[in-house]
């Protein structure tokens, strides 16, 4: 249930500045944003307030969904463990990544889901979901089964954004064979023969159905109107590919050069939060810092780490320099532009109020409260620099759309 109410003593965090004030919600949106010291209101005793967060790639669900090879948990079960985990990383939007398209038949994605999908939909009728889910149907370009597994999702609302993924061993991802072993042997439980008949069988498949494959994704994305992201693009000339078929968002760009021409073909530029949190790829590929560096990164995704939304955006400055409000804009307003979901993102007049408390570990004394309501306060609190490698932002309250859901 939804209700009126203002924060107050905050350090609001808005898309160009940082502001000491007060937010007032009602009906669910915010009606007023104010500098200043107020009576009225919840006091956050200057904890940041900021938009909630927008995670448009997770494999969170899946690593629910199969917590260990071969061991598939309940569904409904899985999807609010899940949610419960995203919600405490004050995530409020969250497009659940499932891929579909898998030679193995022994992995979750050469299943089916439907148990998942009558789950979603008990869940949502229920009202048992903190955070707003949304579908990101990831395509296994190769795989011999993918369009038949992307049946189920083919007339679903809830269907919103689409990834080309081819990842052959050899290329895009998987460049450098040794770190494709160490990922299928260790995380997927593969024997060493069995990864190395794989590397031998993918070829083939990839000659076979990757082509048309893509051809039929495309047509529905467009059909459908839903966004398109590429994924793991190595060369300018996976890009170019990409640009051709009118393909707007480059899902973790493995190179300095991929990078550069996805933001020529202005395209949203999307990394990883754990390699920003580790300092690089675990695939050895071009660091997430470095790409911001070179102001070439526009969002973040938590990948496999939930809490590394919201941590991985505040490394940015320290690792690239940036501000917080600059660092925060990849985790909730560029990412709600890029897929349209222009009633979020952002802590403005009219936007629905998704909104997260923040404290950081070990930070400077919050500003002081003015005393005098008839002081005139200063109207901005400089933008900060994220916080060091010994501090750590603790969610403490979350809510979305003015429903506290945490």
């Amino acid at each position: 249930m939804t209700a009126n109410f203002v924060l107050r003593n905050a350090r609001i965090v808005l898309p160009t500045e940082i502001i000491l004030g007060s937010v007032k919600v009602e009906g669910g949106r915010v009606v007023d944003v104010s500098s200043g010291y107020s009576t009225h209101g919840e006091d956050l005793d200057g904890d940041f307030l900021m938009p909630g967060l927008i995670e448009i790639h997770t494999d969170n669900l899946e690593r629910h969904l199969m917590p260990r090879p071969q061991v598939r948990w309940p569904a409904l079960a899985a999807l609010l463990g899940h949610d419960a985990e995203v919600a405490a990383a004050g995530i409020t939007t969250v497009f659940d990544a499932l891929g579909i398209g898998d030679s193995d038949a022994e992995g979750l994605r050469a299943s089916g889901v439907q148990d998942l999908l009558d789950a979603l939909a008990q869940a949502r009728q229920e009202g048992l979901l903190r955070a707003d889910h949304r579908l990101h149907i990831r395509c296994e370009l190769p795989a011999p089964n993918t369009v038949e597994l992307f049946e189920p999702f083919a007339h679903l609302a809830e269907v919103n954004l689409l990834s080309l993924m081819d990842h052959t061993p050899g290329q895009r991802q998987w460049s450098e064979i040794a770190h494709a072993r160490t990922y299928f042997t260790g995380k997927k439980g593969w024997s060493v023969e069995k990864f190395e008949r794989h590397v031998a069988e993918a070829p083939a498949a990839q000659e076979r159905f990757a082509r048309p494959h893509r051809t039929h994704f495309l047509q529905w994305a467009h059909a459908h109107r839903v966004p398109v992201a590429s994924h793991d693009d190595t060369t300018p000339e996976h890009v170019a590919q990409a640009l051709a078929d009118g393909i707007t968002i480059a899902e973790f760009p493995t190179t300095l050069s991929a990078a550069r021409a996805a933001r020529a073909g202005a395209m949203l530029i999307v990394m990883g939060g754990p390699n920003v949190v580790r300092g690089g790829s675990h695939s050895g590929n071009v660091a997430a810092g470095e790409l911001a560096r070179h102001d070439l990164l526009d969002a973040l995704s938590s990948d496999y780490v939930p809490g590394s939304l919201l941590l991985g955006a505040l490394r940015l400055g320290e690792t690239a320099g940036w501000s917080i409000p600059k660092a925060i804009n990849t985790v909730s307003r560029n990412p709600a532009q890029a897929l349209q979901l222009n009633d979020r993102g952002a802590i403005e007049i009219g936007l629905r109020a998704d909104l997260i408390r923040v404290r950081l570990t070990a930070q400077t004394p919050p500003p002081k409260p003015i005393q005098n309501a008839t002081q005139k306060p200063s109207q901005n609190v400089s933008p900060m620099a994220a916080p060091s490698p010994s501090q750590q932002p603790a969610v403490r309250a979350v809510w979305r759309a003015g429903a506290r859901v945490c």
